[in-house]
């Protein structure tokens, strides 16, 4: 894409966003849950065509669980909030991006100090009474991003608030590839020294990119301790994107 498309694009994009934003402070107090994640839903699919990115989902979070994904960019929560809607567990800096964090606190997302392992256990009680009422939270065990090729070790904590609310898990795998060659697009990767604004750039401008969102089969606890189901997880993870 060219630098002026790839400029306009940024423009339409922000002003998606303030829509956004306006949605949340007019729309989102009077609404209930579904008609909330129908919001999100339309708004993060409307912001992958801006940004040039094709979606392909193969198959679908179902039932209210936990769901477990690999984390490569900051464009895994559209994505995946574009395929099937959920709410989000997310660092707490996250909240300091410009405009984009006010999206994702107005979103509902639960905020995570990572460093803090008492902030850890206030987290892990929050999703467990949601996952008590039936509902779905999604989180990123590796607990930062990768490059996309491989996964990191997945952190056991947040898999305490399944085994406490006896809730399932859904393992779910995301890829960026090149819709030409198949192979792997590190155009929306977020890793090292990379800044959200130089991601999104370079998405526009190494377009098209395929986002693909792979749903496993959710699984219980079956007695496993939370360290034994997180490495579990990771293994069915890897497989969903072919690692």
């Amino acid at each position: 894409m060219s630098p002026w498309r790839a400029a306009w694009r940024i423009v339409l994009g922000l002003r998606h966003v303030f829509v956004g934003l306006r949605t949340i402070a007019t729309q989102f107090d009077a609404a209930n849950e579904a008609t909330r994640q129908a919001l999100v839903q339309a708004w993060s699919v409307q912001l992958l065509q801006l940004l040039g990115v094709e979606l392909r989902t193969v198959g679908r979070v179902t039932q209210g669980g936990m769901v477990v994904a690999n984390h490569i960019s900051w464009l895994d929560i559209v994505v995946m909030n574009a395929a099937n809607p959920v709410r989000f567990v997310s660092k707490s800096d996250v909240k300091a991006w410009p405009l984009v964090g006010k999206l994702i606190v107005g979103a509902g997302t639960l905020f995570i100090e990572r460093a803090s392992r008492r902030d850890a256990m206030r987290v892990v009680h929050q999703i467990a009474g949601f996952l008590s009422e039936g509902k779905t939270v999604a989180v990123f065990p590796e607990g930062t991003t990768g490059d996309g090729k491989g996964l990191l070790p997945f952190h056991a904590n947040l898999f305490q608030a399944a085994i406490a609310a006896d809730a399932q898990v859904w393992p779910v795998g995301i890829r960026f590839t090149n819709p030409g060659t198949g192979e792997i697009s590190m155009a929306p990767a977020y890793i090292g020294d990379d800044t959200l604004v130089g991601s999104i750039w370079r998405t526009l401008r190494r377009g098209p990119v395929l986002a693909t969102v792979t749903v496993g089969e959710p699984q219980r606890c079956q007695n496993r301790d939370r360290r034994a189901w997180a490495r579990h997880m990771q293994t069915e993870v890897a497989q969903l994107i072919g690692q």
